[in-house]
C-alpha cells in the first residue's frame, strides 16, 4: 500500500506547473501561455502571463518589444470523463511584420 501512494505520489509531481511573477501578478488575474512568434522560422519566446480575455489584434509587449496577437489557442484535453484546460498559446507576429501583412493584403486585392 504504500508503495501505490508513492507512485500517486510521483505521478502529481510531475506535472509542470508554471506561475506568474509577482509583479505580473499585481496588475490582476493572469494567466501563463506558451508565445510563439511566427513569422518565418517560427520563434519560442518563452512562457509569459497576460490577462485571460486576450484576443487577435491586441497588443502585447515583451522584453521591450511590441507584438501583434495573431492567434489565441486554448487546448483542453480529457482527464476522468472532463476537459480539463492542459495548454494556452499566444501566435505573435512583430507589430512591423503585422502593419506590413496588411499593406501587402490590400494591394493584393486591389490587383
Amino acid at each position: 500500500m504504500a508503495m501505490a501512494s508513492h507512485l500517486t505520489a510521483c505521478r502529481k509531481s510531475q506535472v509542470p506547473q508554471v506561475f506568474c511573477r509577482r509583479k505580473e501578478k499585481d496588475r490582476g488575474q493572469n494567466h501563463p501561455y506558451k508565445v510563439i512568434e511566427i513569422t518565418p522560422p517560427p520563434r519560442n519566446l518563452g512562457v509569459r502571463c497576460f490577462p485571460s480575455n486576450l484576443q487577435c489584434g491586441e497588443f502585447v509587449t515583451i522584453e521591450g518589444q511590441t507584438y501583434t496577437v495573431s492567434a489565441v489557442t486554448h487546448r483542453y484535453q480529457l482527464r476522468k470523463g472532463k476537459y480539463e484546460p492542459s495548454d494556452k498559446r499566444l501566435d505573435v507576429l512583430s507589430t512591423g511584420r503585422y502593419v506590413l501583412n496588411l499593406y501587402l493584403e490590400n494591394i493584393f486585392e486591389q490587383s
